[in-house]
Order: C-alpha cells, then structure tokens, then sequence
C-alpha cells in the first residue's frame, strides 16, 4: 500500500514538471525544457524538487 502512494506521488510531481515546464515557463528553450522534463522523467521527485528550487521563473 505505502509503494502505491509513493508511486502516486511521483506521478504526481512529474505530471506537475511537464506541465509547468510546457505552459507556466515561457522563458526556457526548447532545449532546456526538454531537459527538465527528462531529469523529471529519470529522477521522479528528487527531478521534480530540482525544478521547484532551480528551474521555475520566479
């Protein structure tokens, strides 16, 4: 049960990147975004908190 919710939680938080990254963060290239969605995509939340502290606009 706990492996289900952190699955959802991960899944969650790289939903969250992908969407941020495509429509909130205009001001990153193509390049950059499809990095960020990588590293979201291979490092899930850890990914996803590397964004939140390094890659959003502020």
């Amino acid at each position: 049960m706990l492996d289900l919710i952190w699955g959802f939680i991960v899944l969650i938080s790289v939903i969250w990147v992908i969407y941020d990254v495509l429509t909130q963060n205009n001001k990153l290239s193509t390049v950059m975004k499809v990095v960020w969605i990588a590293v979201a995509l291979i490092f899930g939340i850890l990914g996803a908190i590397a964004y939140y502290f390094l890659g959003r606009e502020k």
